[in-house]
């Protein structure tokens, strides 16, 4: 007798299923926070906030000293200061490491050809229109022509010019890839760069570079990197869900997992199923087909 709609994702070694007995589903599965604020509460919560984005470009022993001199005229006592910095910078951790399980997810359930960098031109834009009109333009490839996107905004650590970091699936181009001799400030040496036509006459310069799967850790790992040094967010495009759905048989469950055992280690060509339906061994193929969730 199968799981039914278990949650299946794959954490860079394993697939592993969360059977539907240990998750919430329906109406109100998300326990709701019926707590109101106060309007100083929510003031004091803007100004840790602004004061921990500052912080992050410091170096880690001087984090919560920066945090504490911002918000000291806020409390009575240090004590108070303390407990309550101790407390958000806590939360803070706790919700970067709920996002990173989250990214990594959606990142191994995806298909990923490119690595892409566009380059902010002040002779084609402002920064606020580069930003803007490049947002537009993914935003109709996404919805046209079907590309996906995980990315970052960041600026260069000598010259601070804005760029656009991202992995990309893209399953239709637009434009064409021409090969370019470059030369890396970064490496000091000549290298042979892919720019794309319509980006480079509407945006200016750009870099299209093709990756495989076993480079696909390494390119997030990159991109996180400017998460954590300059506090920005990531920006997503396209459908990036989490799990996918599938019924799993009693055969393909190596063990139990996870806190109490609520986890399903599976082996690596365990038989997807969709609504009692065999699909076949798990691979990208079987899986595109498969339902997803979040």
């Amino acid at each position: 007798m199968p799981f039914e709609n278990a949650k299946v994702y794959y954490d860079g070694s394993h697939y592993i299923a969360i059977l539907q007995e240990n998750y919430k589903h329906g109406k109100g599965s998300k326990r709701k926070n019926t707590t109101i604020a106060t309007p100083r509460q929510v003031e004091l919560q803007s100004k840790f906030d602004t004061a921990y984005a500052e912080s992050q470009s410091l170096p880690k022993r001087e984090r919560k000293p920066y945090i504490a001199e911002k918000l000291q005229s806020e409390f009575a006592t240090t004590e108070q200061a303390t407990e309550y910095i101790e407390q958000n910078v806590e939360r803070k951790k706790n919700n970067l490491a709920k996002r990173r399980v989250r990214l990594w997810r959606k990142i191994y359930l995806q298909e990923w050809n490119y690595f892409v960098t566009f380059t902010y031109d002040s002779e084609k834009h402002t920064e606020e229109t580069f930003k803007t009109k490049l947002r537009n333009t993914l935003k109709h490839l996404v919805s046209r022509k079907g590309w996906k996107y995980i990315g970052v905004w960041e600026r260069s650590p000598e010259k601070h010019r804005l760029h656009f970091h991202g992995i990309f699936y893209i399953p239709q181009m637009i434009g064409k890839l021409e090969q370019i001799n470059d030369f890396s400030t970064k490496s000091h040496r000549k290298q042979i760069t892919y720019q794309n036509t319509h980006f480079l006459k509407h945006f200016g310069r750009n870099d299209f570079k093709e990756i495989c799967s076993r480079e696909i850790a390494q390119a997030v790992r990159y991109l996180l990197k400017y998460i954590e040094k300059s506090g920005e967010k990531l920006v997503f495009g396209g459908k990036l869900p989490t799990y996918m759905v599938s019924d799993i048989l009693d055969e393909d469950i190596i063990c139990p997992i996870g806190i109490d055992d609520k986890k399903a280690l599976l082996f690596d060509n365990f038989t997807c199923i969709d609504d009692g339906l065999l699909m076949g061994e798990v691979s990208a193929e079987i899986i595109r087909q498969m339902p997803k969730a979040n």
